[in-house]
């Protein structure tokens, strides 16, 4: 297997620290808001990524954090007249529904970055010892420039990140470049050696790491924002720490982009999560995500969805037979193809084929193509229920019986109780009109022992 280490800048091949075990690290959510597309994109990656080393045997540890203390979270908190813990709560609950609507696996840990307080007082109090932090008026910075490999991940020499250094107001650094890993807080702070204060970003993720995985860990991941300077100051604050080598493959996801620009909250250009579910389903837009290379940027347009959407629909309604458990896909040349484009640094859109081509086999109706094509198909974490009709779609399906028959009707309930009716009547005429005015839209009608389903085609 081949992935391709940001920090190398190349493809390498995939070798774990230890046996088959893997420890995998991703940037979790700062929650204070609606998770977005963008966060999407983001978490649908790792969580492709996870389920496919489990499915290659792998013995995975994955760990991804909350930051639940953050500016953007006190600042919310104020304005809210609530506290931190209410907001960062109330939003992680928010963050959680949202990822379970997209059949998102949960991480084996999950740590809060207010529960890990200790474990980063611990790591600055060594860096101070070690001579790479100090302390100023309450604020605890590191020294960039002791650390001789800075700007490797991100590829920016130091003098390039010099002429753009700053230092804010109220900040008292030896060097512009030098970055906080405490800033002294009296109102939202904790106790600490160096007064009452509250951890850097980038630290958080450091002591999280080490305490849950140890001091070198397989992969780290996160979105390519987080390259600069996040991961680069993490890097550089965990290495002099503990004198070990931090991560050994550094993986990064593009964006979504809306108009080439960047989808952010701090734009206002972002669409969340629980808006799209509301018209697509959670298929739909894993499809959308995954027909992209995941490293590469995704322009999202309605057209695109709608697109993600007829395809996710032709996987879910293949004709599907009972899955043969005592099927061994391992031997299968779909397997085959389907890791080989897996191993190519996660090419999603070819896995892709090669479930559609089960899917147009699986309606021909050839033997275990239905089987294949859903183990394989939960691997990219899709789901193979019959996807329901949209709000939308009910009410185009409304209005479509209603112009068919001259008559208006309100709801899909009230259009299959009129068609019951008929039935029992004998009015073939009506049920036909009925079934070929929906048919005509991709919507079939199933009678079943437990009554009339309505379905995509």
């Amino acid at each position: 297997m081949q992935l391709f280490n940001t920090y190398s800048g190349r493809l390498e091949e995939f070798k774990p620290i230890e046996g088959n075990k893997v420890k995998m690290y991703v940037c979790g959510p700062t929650v204070y808001d609606n998770a977005h597309l963008g966060h999407a994109r983001c978490y649908i990656t790792w969580d492709v990524l996870y389920r496919y080393l489990k499915f290659r045997g792998y013995d995975v540890t994955y760990c991804r954090n909350v930051t639940d203390v953050d500016d953007k979270i006190l600042k919310k908190a104020e304005k809210e007249h609530k506290t931190p813990q209410e907001v960062s709560q109330y939003w992680y609950k928010q963050f959680t529904k949202s990822m379970d609507k997209l059949n998102n696996l949960h991480p084996d840990i999950e740590p809060f970055a207010t529960k890990t307080i200790g474990e980063m007082i611990s790591m600055i109090k060594t860096l101070i010892e070690k001579g790479y932090a100090y302390e100023s008026n309450g604020d605890v910075y590191f020294r960039v420039k002791k650390f001789g490999k800075y700007g490797s991940l991100s590829g920016q020499p130091i003098d390039k990140l010099e002429a753009g250094a700053r230092i804010a107001v109220g900040e008292q650094k030896e060097d512009p470049l030098d970055f906080a890993l405490w800033k002294k807080d009296e109102k939202f702070g904790y106790n600490s050696p160096w007064g009452v204060g509250r951890p850097g970003w980038h630290i958080e993720c450091s002591a999280m790491n080490r305490k849950y995985l140890g001091k070198t860990i397989d992969i780290h991941a996160g979105g390519a924002d987080l390259i600069f300077p996040h991961h680069e100051n993490e890097i550089a604050q965990s290495e002099c720490a503990t004198g070990c080598k931090f991560v050994n493959y550094w993986l990064h996801n593009g964006f979504v982009t809306i108009d080439h620009e960047k989808m952010s909250k701090s734009l206002g250009n972002f669409l969340t999560i629980d808006d799209i579910l509301k018209k697509y389903d959670a298929n739909t837009i894993r499809l959308f995500i995954l027909t992209n290379h995941y490293r590469m940027p995704v322009e999202f347009s309605p057209e695109a969805l709608n697109s993600a959407q007829a395809g996710a629909k032709r996987l879910t309604n293949a004709k599907q037979t009972p899955i043969d458990e005592s099927l061994d896909i391992t031997k299968t040349p779909e397997y085959k193809a389907f890791c080989e484009a897996m191993d190519e640094d996660l090419n999603t859109s070819k896995a892709l084929a090669v479930l559609f081509d089960l899917t147009t086999r699986a309606n021909k109706g050839e033997k275990d193509a239905y089987t294949i094509l859903y183990k394989l198909g939960t691997v990219l974490g899709f789901k193979f229920e019959k996807a329901k009709l949209s709000g939308d779609e009910l009410k185009k399906a409304v209005e479509t019986v209603s112009q068919a028959l001259g008559q208006e009707f309100s709801t899909m309930d009230e259009i299959l109780e009129y068609r019951k009716k008929a039935r029992a009547e004998k009015n073939w005429e009506v049920a036909d009109k009925i079934r070929v005015a929906l048919d005509s839209i991709g919507i079939v009608l199933k009678d079943t022992p437990d009554g009339t389903k309505i379905e995509h085609k």
